[in-house]
């Protein structure tokens, strides 16, 4: 592929602008200066520079965010800053989109692509791929209500009831709060908030700690993401 053709592909500007930064000798290839935006390059783990800052080359985005509390999953966000701000312009351009959404003040694991196939697998209801969830609840956590949740809860607005796959009371924690993991394998609105209230109790905080088989690194801090290089670190059935 030309080098101008990588640039464009991974979000770097128009082609006449990704042509102007290599003229230019903004452009490194194993650390050295390419200044020809026709020169052929091997893209199987390629990494360039640009102004200095290393890319790898990926024919699809997938990425991984540490979601902070206050950020919205809009690209035209109402109330708060958008998670898109988070991530840099090259990434943007590509038209990254959330592989589902978290509300604005839950906080974790968040899922980016470009690929339109992969966000219809991981979001399918006949995927049931699961997600797991970190829930601070006003009042403790009682087996009465872990037993309702898996042997279904009816919501507001849904005559049918939604299960939890996994439910699991965690405990008290310093904030007097009191702690519910729990796994779905839906994606309906607000869901772990209904689910809960429709058991009796009050979500305060919530946190998505895995989606499939890919867990939340603990030293990614909020608002930070990084690459992952294969869907199926996903799920298996990816």
């Amino acid at each position: 592929m030309k080098l101008a053709q990588v640039l464009f592909s991974q979000g770097f500007g128009t082609r006449r602008e990704c042509e102007g930064l290599i003229a230019s000798g903004h452009v490194t290839l194993a650390g050295r200066v390419i200044d020809d935006p026709y020169v052929d390059v091997d893209t199987d783990g390629l990494v360039f520079g640009v102004r200095g800052e290393r890319w790898p080359y990926h024919a699809r985005a997938l990425i991984l965010m540490n979601k902070p509390a206050g950020h919205e999953c809009s690209q035209k966000p109402r109330h708060h800053p958008s998670v898109y701000g988070l991530l840099p312009p090259p990434l943007r351009r590509r038209d990254v989109q959330t592989i589902g959404r978290l509300d604005e003040d839950t906080t974790g694991l968040l899922l980016f692509t470009d690929d339109g196939a992969l966000i219809h697998r991981l979001t399918s209801p006949k995927r049931h791929v699961p997600k797991v969830y970190e829930a601070a609840c006003r009042h403790p956590v009682g087996d009465e209500q872990v037993q309702r949740l898996l042997a279904g809860v009816t919501l507001l607005d849904d005559p049918v009831p939604v299960r939890a796959a996994a439910a699991v009371a965690t405990g008290e924690g310093a904030d007097g709060l009191h702690g519910l993991r729990l796994t779905l394998t839906e994606g309906k609105y607000h869901q772990v908030k209904r689910m809960v209230a429709a058991a009796g109790n009050r979500v305060e905080r919530l946190h998505r700690s895995a989606f499939g088989a890919l867990v939340l690194p603990d030293e990614l801090g909020p608002g930070q993401w990084r690459w992952l290089d294969d869907a199926a670190a996903i799920s298996p059935a990816a």
